[in-house]
């Protein structure tokens, strides 16, 4: 069989990049700038990184538009390892074992959960277990801890695909820990309305191996007093993410990122692109009864798109049919099964109209 002229890659991570984006890395891999090095070979404390990471900073706070009083922190270890830095950076705060309130709306803030675990007591203020995470629970069933040390929230589960349509409404005291890594950048939010925000880098911002924190500067008090010092927030932030080698190429890729986002009109213009693949592929999936996505209407998520086969003995045949057409990557996590396309900032939407031609095709065979 012929290869496909064109490559579509709906993995949930890492993921896609823009391909300008690759192709400028690639053209200055060798030379970056006329300085004779790779970033790859650039110390980190030299004027040539400290420029890349310094421009990269500035242009992910104005794409956010962060405040001011919040420090955005360039890390590693992924989203797993922030499940327990944050709880070691933020549960130190009353002097006595604290509590965290979590809403449990799939597999992310689950793996969330277990960690917190290890450092505070844990209260599951709610739940969309016995629905099978197809929603986020109504916040009017919320029973969050007076006192609690913040609330954590997954906003988009990557694996069982549900998005919170809302920010939730909480005492002002009560900080909001947010698990952005499957959306961010993805949709305009109000950062001011988040305590803390985290995210992995390989789904809508760079290579793996590069973790975004942007925390509220009175949050950097309340470390337990075993927090080590390469993940202890102020300590990272008084050294402006240079207290260990961070992942510099990573964050370099991510800068480019950032300006290509920028050139591309910015959040709210990735937004209403956003709107506009996630309307065409579910629309492609709510045709008939071939295929089901099983979350709430109102929960859908715009990034990751899980969806069954009606008749799942079919499945291997429309994965090769998928991968002879340059559709790649759409094989379902192995936890939940089925299939899940995951449509990040950097899928164009040709890519998705190629995967809805698919789905018609193989539908109607």
């Amino acid at each position: 069989m012929a290869q496909p002229t064109q490559i579509h890659n709906f993995s949930a991570g890492p993921a896609v990049l823009p391909k300008v984006v690759l192709q400028q890395a690639a053209s200055e891999m060798l030379d970056w700038h006329g300085s004779g090095m790779s970033v790859m070979e650039m110390s980190h404390r030299g004027p040539e990184f400290i420029s890349i990471y310094k421009q990269a900073e500035a242009d992910l706070r104005e794409l956010l538009a962060v405040p001011p009083n919040y420090k955005i922190l360039f890390m590693q270890g992924g989203g797993l390892a922030q499940n327990a830095i944050i709880p070691m950076n933020l549960a130190g705060c009353c002097g006595q074992p604290a509590t965290i309130d979590f809403i449990h709306t799939g597999t992310w803030s689950g793996k969330s959960i277990k960690e917190a675990k290890r450092y505070a007591n844990v209260n599951i203020a709610a739940s969309g277990e016995a629905g099978g995470f197809t929603s986020v629970p109504p916040q009017d069933t919320w029973r969050l801890t007076p006192g609690a040390a913040y609330l954590h929230i997954c906003t988009n589960e990557t694996i069982d695909g549900v998005e919170y349509n809302f920010v939730p409404k909480v005492d002002p005291r009560l900080p909001i820990v947010a698990d952005m890594s499957s959306h961010i950048l993805s949709r305009t939010i109000d950062v001011s309305q988040y305590g803390l925000i985290f995210a992995g880098a390989q789904k809508n911002i760079g290579p793996a191996g590069l973790t975004i924190v942007i925390v509220r500067d009175d949050l950097l008090e309340d470390a337990l007093p075993d927090c080590p010092s390469a993940f202890h927030y102020k300590t990272v932030a008084e050294h402006e993410s240079m207290f260990n080698t961070p992942p510099t190429y990573a964050i370099y890729i991510a800068g480019l990122v950032f300006a290509h986002l920028k050139a591309q009109g910015g959040v709210a213009a990735m937004e209403q692109r956003n709107i506009e693949k996630a309307r065409l592929l579910y629309e492609a999936l709510d045709a008939d009864d071939f295929y089901q996505n099983r979350v709430a209407l109102d929960c859908r998520s715009r990034m990751n798109i899980p969806f069954f086969l009606r008749d799942e003995s079919l499945n291997e045949q429309f994965l090769a049919g998928a991968k002879a057409r340059g559709l790649l990557q759409l094989k379902g996590h192995k936890s939940v099964g089925g299939m899940r396309a995951s449509i990040y900032n950097a899928m164009p939407l040709e890519g998705v109209q190629a995967l809805v031609d698919y789905l018609n095709e193989f539908a109607g065979r």
